[in-house]
């Protein structure tokens, strides 16, 4: 398995995963158009997926094939793991970019904070919990619970702090579909260039 490979003079990326339970290819180019292709099998986590691409202003192409006779868990995580490491490779040395973001997004009657650092340092607050007999959405089944390890497992491969927090709401579509769309939105304001300088008085990110 090779590692993310940096398309030279843009910020996008391509990878390609393999392991014995799953087989990903990524490709994400930060400044797009919101053109996503996105097929994992699960057809819930396509939808927010795309939702992820298309709010983030992502060109986003996902292909993931998992053992899900066995589990989504697995292709949901490496899928997390395989884009989080994409991004960050695209988003390449960080100079200029705005870096902090935030956003109370609502979708109906849910309320969803999210709050964004592309620290380069790894870690993930995620405050959203779910009954544990809250129905699969989809078929295959999507367990609402694995949009925290799908979140968990990109912040962490990316590099990036996340403060995720569900206000309020009700519905667990609702709820999910919220957390992509600030979590994209975040995203899409953290990565935008705004200077020549790198936002850090460390010197790196």
């Amino acid at each position: 398995m090779s590692d993310p490979v940096k398309n030279e003079g843009a910020r996008a990326a391509k990878f390609h995963r393999v392991t014995k339970e799953s087989d990903i290819e990524i490709e994400i180019g930060l400044d797009g158009r919101g053109n996503t292709d996105v097929e994992t099998g699960l057809p819930f986590f396509d939808h927010m997926l795309t939702q992820l691409g298309r709010h983030g202003g992502f060109d986003l192409h996902v292909r993931s094939v998992g053992d899900l006779e066995v589990d989504a868990h697995h292709s949901v995580e490496d899928t997390g793991i395989a884009l989080g490491q994409t991004f960050a490779v695209a988003l390449g040395d960080k100079v200029g970019i705005k870096r902090f973001s935030s956003i109370s997004l609502p979708l109906d009657e849910a309320l969803i904070d999210v709050a964004i650092d592309l620290s380069g340092r790894p870690y993930v607050h995620y405050d959203i919990e779910f009954a544990p007999d809250t129905p699969k959405l989809g078929e295959p089944g999507f367990d609402p619970q694995l949009s925290e390890e799908f979140f968990r497992a990109f912040a962490m491969s990316a590099g990036l702090t996340a403060h995720i927090s569900l206000r309020y709401g009700k519905n667990s579509h609702h709820i999910i579909e919220a957390t992509f769309k600030a979590v994209a939105r975040s995203l899409r304001d953290a990565v935008r260039i705004e200077s020549d300088q790198l936002p850090s008085t460390k010197g790196m990110l």
